[in-house]
């Protein structure tokens, strides 16, 4: 595509080194290409990926690195090929900014499994223009990798679903884990899990929290309308439950005992891991092979996927607990983050508060 004229320059805060700890930064915007669009950002979430990349905990960072991927703008241009949008719509941006749309997986609406696959941050595209992510003022992207906002949709809450909410609806459906009346089992309540919970609730599953601490079973129970409340640490919960969920979705970043988990499945019961352990977990196969058990993975979703989650989530009112903060105060809730001290997602003021750094 015919690229457009180089534009100003974009503020945006980045992470220099392992530290991780993120300053003000100044890079070029990049030159819009004639089917991209160019969004100033409203919100962005913060994912706990954005936290184990910017302090390279995976390997992979590529400093500097302006992290963000849950990312919620309004429309201020549009290339000449692009037709999808109009100035002033408002739309989100995940994970993906970039695939090939030639391959199996593309052909199919699996553009999350593209060979080709570029992040929208800490990447690059084909021509080698590094990503940049959603904490800065805008952000060029393809119209093809854009998705709209449903009307009415508080823009704060919007962005988390952009990552947290596709993360967990796509393997849901994918996996017949949306049929009413199954029971799910949900391990970890933050951010991915208490999305579960709602989504599940609105499928009209039955929902059971698995939690490696007690403190969160009235956010459970009473905010959330999980049925029930197990701690993974309490052997006589975790027997009562045994052999009773028809699914597992596995949202935990931290250790991770897929044979202790795999004991609560029924027969055919599925697991699903969603979060990335920095431990590789054992696999023992024996409960697998005895209960014609199953654990699969899954990554976001597809671009399809992503839109109509986010109209799912319209209709049905499914919007995530947010901490809003504002730019200044990015570094503390990083922090805060790694603790586990959110309910249950921090979302970045960036529209009102980047120009303010």
């Amino acid at each position: 595509m015919e690229e457009q004229k180089q534009e100003e320059d974009v503020v945006g805060w980045a992470a220099r080194d392992t530290s991780g700890v993120l300053f003000p930064f100044t890079f070029p915007k990049r030159a819009m290409k004639s089917d991209e669009i160019t969004l100033r950002v409203l919100y962005c979430g913060i994912c706990h990926t954005d936290l184990s990349i910017i302090k390279n905990e995976w390997g992979n960072a590529i400093y500097p690195v302006v992290p963000g991927h849950e990312i919620v703008g309004v429309v201020i241009e549009v290339g000449r090929a692009a037709q999808r949008f109009k100035s002033g719509d408002k739309v989100g941006v995940g994970y993906l900014a970039g695939a090939c749309f030639s391959c199996d997986s593309c052909g199919v609406g699996d553009e999350n499994y593209c060979a080709e696959f570029v992040c929208s941050f800490n990447s690059s595209h084909p021509d080698g223009t590094k990503t940049f992510g959603g904490f800065a003022g805008s952000m060029v992207i393809s119209e093809r990798f854009a998705v709209k906002i449903p009307e009415m949709m508080p823009l704060d809450k919007a962005a988390p679903l952009m990552c947290a909410g596709i993360t967990v609806y796509a393997p849901m459906k994918r996996h017949g884990l949306d049929q009413p009346g199954l029971h799910l089992g949900v391990f970890g309540l933050g951010g991915l899990g208490h999305l579960a919970v709602k989504f599940a609730k609105s499928f009209g599953m039955r929902v059971t929290v698995i939690n490696s601490t007690p403190d969160k079973e009235k956010d459970a129970i009473e905010a959330l309308g999980a049925d029930s409340f197990i701690v993974s640490s309490n052997e006589e919960q975790m027997k009562a439950a045994r052999g009773t969920m028809d699914g597992i979705i596995s949202t935990s970043c931290g250790a991770l005992s897929l044979g202790t988990l795999m004991t609560l499945l029924r027969v055919y019961g599925k697991l699903i891991l969603v979060g990335s352990p920095n431990k590789p977990p054992e696999l023992p196969t024996y409960g697998l092979i005895s209960g014609g058990k199953s654990v699969a993975g899954s990554m976001i979703g597809g671009l399809k996927e992503t839109q109509e989650m986010l109209d799912f989530a319209a209709e049905h009112h499914i919007l995530p607990m947010v901490e809003v903060v504002g730019m200044n105060d990015v570094n503390d809730a990083m922090q805060r983050l790694a603790r586990g001290d959110v309910r249950y997602r921090f979302v970045i003021d960036v529209g009102n508060t980047i120009c303010a750094t």
